[in-house]
């Protein structure tokens, strides 16, 4: 069993980029959508991408952004992926000289390989709960149960995992990555609403992924 990649995403500090990057995350995500509490400026995004060390991945998450939104976003702030979470049509994700995923939220009766076979030139598809009006983060998990086995693009699971469920998450889905925010987040930020991320939750996330990747192989 391939030892899963692991997001961290919601991301609003250089410190937490480095805490995530320290404990050997694969990537972090930067949250370009106004509406979401762990949004972040074009120049904080800049300053997150400045301060991690190599190989980790930079994502931009977008919902239902224009292409002059993305692109202003682009001349600012160097990522190596784009995250589309809302309504794209698989032309609103192309062009923009970025590989990119796209979000499926598990509302019922989706068809995960319908939705590869449509977005296929995706590098993958995450997947997440389903809340009506909520394009994310909503801490909710969803039944594993209702992925496939196999399917034609790269899986990223999301959608409530935190240190305590990652591992079964794992052994049960076999995904390809798998992405958390608020389940690495502090209990209690005052004056905030997320976003502030917590240093050993992290670690204790992307060690449980870790371990249960190997116990896999």
């Amino acid at each position: 069993m391939t030892i899963p990649r692991v997001k961290i995403c919601g991301i609003t500090r250089v410190d937490d980029a480095l805490a995530a990057a320290r404990a050997g995350a694969d990537a972090i995500g930067l949250v370009f959508y106004s509406r979401s509490p762990r949004a972040v400026s074009h120049k904080v995004a800049a300053e997150i991408c400045a301060s991690l060390p190599p190989f980790v991945t930079t994502v931009g998450l977008f919902v239902n952004a224009s292409r002059a939104e993305i692109a202003d976003v682009l001349k600012c702030v160097p990522l190596d992926l784009l995250q589309f979470h809302g309504d794209e049509s698989p032309e609103d994700c192309e062009g923009h000289g970025r590989p990119w995923i796209k979000a499926v939220r598990m509302k019922a009766g989706v068809d995960l390989q319908r939705c590869a076979n449509e977005y296929h030139r995706a590098a993958g598809l995450l997947v997440d709960s389903y809340v009506p009006g909520v394009p994310g983060g909503t801490g909710e998990t969803f039944n594993w149960d209702r992925l496939p086995h196999s399917l034609s693009l790269p899986l990223v699971l999301a959608g409530g995992l935190h240190p305590g469920n990652v591992a079964d998450a794992v052994t049960q889905v076999r995904p390809w990555a798998v992405d958390v925010s608020g389940g690495v987040e502090l209990d209690t930020v005052q004056g905030r609403q997320g976003g502030i991320k917590d240093a050993s939750k992290i670690r204790a996330f992307i060690n449980s992924v870790k371990k249960r990747g190997v116990a896999g192989v």
